[in-house]
Order: structure tokens, then sequence, then C-alpha cells
């Protein structure tokens, strides 16, 4: 009786940690919005909070791609470098002239082609995504090194403003379109046979390949959307700036990664969702702000970042166990 007693007990210690575990991200984060309001008067003011997430969402829209690639179980190191050759190849078309839309288009058009550059040497030439992203990387971040001369591209179309510091009744835009795009990209992933198929990839590629699942392509899709939103992101920072800067994204990648694992989405893949995604970019963003508003130096803020990382690493490390 006693033996039987005990296990009951520890299954049920084991399904409470399971239902922590599926709404743990959500928990940290209003955890961390506590603690931040007590630190601070100045956290939980309208002005604050829209800072928080208007500097949030260059990190979260990336932060999406990420999440699809990673999904699949590949990674992308390139995103970072992919803005900032978007930002440059944006502020160099207006300031030549050219019209704002052309310059947008042109934007895009540069994330998608270079995600679609990793995507084919991933899927195609079967090369680690860890080391094709790598070199495009570098390649893209070079290729912005050239286009720039190293110097700073000022825009001076004060239209172009919008994108980085407008409002749509009294919500800056770039919170908006932040949200806008993880609602959309909720209903795909949940919602429609490309969402599936990631996860199915993710989860098993060889068994997804037998099930006649066209796992190239699909690979090759999800690569182009990560560079589609990588340029989506430097649009809105170069709005912000005003300019192209020759650094932009430096690092970027880092913390992309880091918003998705501390959102819960899998490094294995098979796992994840942009919710999650979401609120680990707020997670991140709420430190960085609660770290300033108490003075703290900033070479610690990447100490105190580190360690966010690592305790939800370890933490989905030993709960996974736990489902075994």
């Amino acid at each position: 009786m006693e033996k039987t007693t005990s296990k009951d007990n520890k299954q049920k210690w084991i399904n409470l940690l399971l239902v922590l575990d599926k709404y743990r991200v959500l928990l940290i984060f209003v955890a961390l919005l506590i603690v931040a309001s007590l630190l601070s008067d100045a956290f939980l003011t309208t002005s604050n909070l829209f800072n928080v997430f208007r500097q949030v969402s260059i990190i979260a829209i990336m932060s999406v791609g990420m999440t699809l690639v990673i999904i699949t179980a590949g990674i992308d190191l390139s995103v970072g470098s992919v803005m900032a050759f978007s930002g440059a190849v944006l502020a160099g078309i207006i300031a030549a002239g050219i019209p704002l839309p052309i310059a947008i288009i042109a934007c895009i058009l540069v994330g998608i082609v270079l995600g679609i550059f990793n995507g084919f040497i991933v899927a195609k030439g079967k090369v680690p995504a860890f080391i094709a992203t790598l070199a495009v990387m570098v390649i893209a971040r070079g290729m912005t090194l050239v286009f720039t001369q190293g110097n700073p591209i000022v825009v001076s179309d004060t239209s172009f403003r919008f994108i980085g510091a407008g409002t749509i009744f009294g919500v800056p835009f770039p919170i908006v379109l932040m949200i806008v795009i993880y609602i959309i990209m909720y209903w795909v992933l949940k919602h429609t046979t490309f969402g599936r198929y990631l996860y199915a990839i993710g989860g098993n590629e060889e068994a997804s390949r037998l099930a006649g699942i066209s796992v190239d392509r699909v690979k090759i899709a999800v690569y182009a959307l990560a560079g589609f939103f990588a340029s989506v992101s430097a649009l809105i920072y170069t709005s912000r700036l005003m300019s192209a800067q020759p650094n932009a994204g430096a690092g970027m990648e880092l913390d992309a990664i880091a918003a998705v694992i501390i959102g819960g989405t899998r490094l294995s893949g098979g796992r994840g969702a942009v919710t999650g995604t979401l609120i680990g970019a707020l997670i991140m963003g709420v430190l960085d702000n609660i770290l300033n508003l108490t003075n703290v130096s900033p070479f610690y803020q990447d100490i105190a970042k580190g360690l966010v990382i690592l305790a939800a690493v370890l933490i989905d490390s030993k709960l996974a166990n736990l489902k075994k």
C-alpha cells in the first residue's frame, strides 16, 4: 500500500510539472512583470511599456522566421547580416531618389533571395544548416560593408519615418505590424498543411520524405521566410534610425535564437510555437528594460540574459526527460 501511495504521489508531481511546463513561459513572464513593477515605479507607465514593445518588435519579428527554421530542426545564423544588407539596399535606393515603395520591395526581395540561397545550400547541397548559414552570415556582412563602404547611409525621406516611429490610433506602428505578423503565423502553424509539414520534418525528416512530403521545397520555403522576416526587421530598424548602419544586426541572430529557445521551441525540432517565441522576446525585452531602469551596468546585462537562456534550456531538458 505504501509503495502504491508513493508511486501515486510521484505521478501527481510529474503531472503537476507537466502542467507547469505547458504554461511555464507565460508564468515566467508574469513573474518578471511583477518583479519589474516592484523594482521601478516607471516600469508600468504607458510610455515605458510602449517603448519596451517597440524595442522588442525588431527581434520578435526576426524571431518568427527563426522559430520556423528551428521547428524543422535547422538553424539560421545569417538573419542579422541579412537584416543589415537588406537595410543598406533599402537606404541606398531611397538615397538615390527612387520612390519609397520600390525601395521597400527591393529590401524584402533581398531578404527572400538570401533566404532561398540558404535553403538551397541546406536542402539541395546537404550542408549542415549551422555551416551554411554561418557562411551566408559572413558573405552578407561583407556585402553590407562593400555596399556602404563602411559608412552609414542617411535617409532624408521623412515619410519613411512612419514605419519605425509612426502610430496607428496611438499604438506604435512596429507593435501593430508585430502583432499582425504573429497572428498570421500562428494561424499558418496551427491550421495549414504547410504548418503541419514543418512539425513533421522536425520530428522525423526521413519519415516525412517517405510520407510524400517534399522536404527540400519546405526547407527552402522556411529559409526564404526567415530571410523575409529579417528584411521586415530591417525596415523598422532603418526607419527608426533614418539611416543604414554597416554594423546593423550584429549579434541579433543570437537574440533571435534566445527568444525562440526561451519560448519553448526545441532545438532538436518538431516542437514549438510562435506564441512562446513572442513571450520569449518580451521576457528579454523586459529584462533589458528593468536592468536599464535600475541603472545596472550593460556589462552585467549580457550575463543576466545568458543565465536566463541557460535556465530555459535546462528546464526544457529536465521536463523532456520527465515526459519519457
